[in-house]
């Protein structure tokens, strides 16, 4: 099947793409920052940019999308140029897994939460990623002196 759209149009959408600050990152991120949550987004020095990151606790949160990241569930390669976009999202996978053996084997904690989960339910997807930084918070030293208690 051939695309539908010139090959500059084509161009201009999928520059357009945007890898971060996307709807569902500021969706989930707000909802996060609403409860209290303090992280960093798309931190440049992690290995995958992680969209949220608390360094102080080891904790990485990637918000996968269906198409980028090929969701079992959704994920499905355009019909037009399939060997381009099968290389492009198999890589994607491959990369994928080799940001989560890094974290893994430096003792970080990951989660990766679909789009879908998004979208379907955003409060729950919220709850989930505070349960899982939450349960990873270490107490942090009492600033002002020692406690001999």
């Amino acid at each position: 099947m051939a695309d539908n759209l010139s090959p500059e149009i084509r161009r201009k959408n999928m520059q357009a793409i945007r890898s971060q600050n996307t709807i569902m990152e500021n969706r989930v991120c707000s909802a996060l920052w609403r409860r209290g949550l303090r992280f960093r987004r798309n931190v440049r020095n992690l290995p995958g940019k992680p969209d949220i990151a608390v360094k102080k606790y080891k904790v990485v949160v990637f918000l996968d999308s269906c198409f980028w990241h090929s969701c079992p569930q959704h994920g499905n390669a355009p019909a037009t140029n399939m060997e381009y976009w099968s290389q492009k999202l198999h890589g994607n996978k491959a990369r994928d897994q080799e940001v989560n053996a890094y974290y893994e084997s430096k003792g970080w904690s990951i989660l990766r939460v679909w789009e879908h989960d998004v979208k379907t339910d955003l409060q729950q997807t919220v709850d989930t990623i505070e349960q899982f930084i939450r349960k990873h918070e270490r107490k942090s030293p009492k600033q002002g002196g020692t406690n001999h208690g």
